[in-house]
């Protein structure tokens, strides 16, 4: 397979232009550009350029609006909410953060919910951003359903990940925890099926619920919750957060991500951000670090996002190896 290096920032450029000629405004470009680039930088492919052409289908398709300005408005001094208006969920999630930031420096503790949204791509990239911000972040995401319940065969719930980032003392993240409800993120079968490779024993199910290893027919079917009982309790968790909190759609009454059947799904995130200086102050701190070195101390013991800083670490000076029939892909929706 003839393949192609590219740097972060042409990755970054590559996803920007391909949108923007898909018919999206420049400024949600950018944003989903800038995830983009984050998820090749961390060494999540199944949310980097492979995600590019099905947002641009999506776009041409009517699935995104791409010319969509979100819509933000708060109803009590420390609730955010933002109408996405049925577009990408990254500037929805920008122009939310842009007010719940200082908001959470004045108040201690903001929520801020999104409806009428989109995928939003890897939810830790977002919640990171919190982390860097001096703020434990917490973020939640609703999507199509595609998770079981435990004795049942019919998807009620998506995979339908959380994720919590928490900063350090100097201005950067002490560690991220960014997990779904299933196995695996449903993108990572997606990905297998694209390339006609097969996945692993117990990532998901078929349509009678026994386990299968052909992604296509686990796209048929259902994906595995991680843990049995306690990974469907945790997409429960998550749907009343990011779905009937925010007031967006459920994951039954959605649309699918993938494909272009179907109108907008209009699914939704919700985040909540507490500034720890009006919790506990320096204590916080010294506990987050104390709690880290217990971890890291013991051999082959790691802590939550240490993967993705190695892989960041090394693809930033590397750049990122690309299929030519990816590239090729993605230039045709350049303008």
């Amino acid at each position: 397979m003839s393949t192609e290096k590219l740097s972060l920032a042409e990755v970054e450029s590559l996803a920007t232009s391909a949108l923007i000629g898909a018919g999206t405004r420049p400024e949600s470009a950018k944003s989903v550009g800038k995830a983009a680039r984050a998820a090749e930088r961390d060494g999540i492919r199944s949310h980097g350029l492979l995600y590019i052409p099905i947002y641009c289908e999506h776009v041409k398709c009517g699935k995104v609006d791409g010319a969509a300005v979100p819509e933000v408005s708060q109803s009590r001094l420390s609730s955010i909410q933002v109408d996405a208006k049925t577009g990408f969920a990254h500037p929805a999630i920008d122009a939310g953060f842009k007010e719940l930031i200082p908001l959470v420096k004045a108040n201690g503790c903001v929520g801020l919910t999104i409806s009428n949204s989109y995928n939003c791509g890897v939810l830790g990239y977002h919640v990171e951003r919190l982390a860097e911000a001096g703020l434990v972040g917490i973020g939640f995401t609703n999507s199509p359903a595609s998770i079981a319940p435990v004795g049942g065969k019919k998807p009620v719930i998506g995979t339908n990940p959380f994720a919590l980032a928490v900063p350090d003392s100097a201005g950067g993240v002490a560690f991220l925890l960014d997990q779904s409800a299933s196995v695996v993120a449903k993108s990572e079968i997606m990905m297998r099926a694209r390339e006609g490779n097969s996945i692993p024993e117990g990532w998901a199910l078929d349509a009678e619920g026994q386990s299968t290893t052909d992604p296509e027919i686990a796209l048929k079917g259902s994906m595995a919750p991680s843990g049995g009982y306690k990974g469907f309790g945790t997409g429960l968790l998550v749907e009343v957060m990011a779905a009937a909190l925010s007031g967006a759609v459920l994951g039954l009454q959605a649309s699918p991500f993938s494909g272009t059947a179907g109108g907008p799904p209009r699914t939704g995130q919700c985040f909540i951000a507490f500034d720890p200086d009006a919790y506990s102050g320096a204590e916080f701190y010294e506990r987050i670090s104390t709690l880290a070195d217990a971890i890291e101390s013991q051999d082959g013991a790691r802590l939550p996002g240490d993967r993705r800083r190695k892989n960041r670490q090394r693809i930033e000076l590397e750049g990122v190896e690309v299929a030519q029939s990816l590239l090729e892909k993605i230039s045709s929706f350049c303008a």
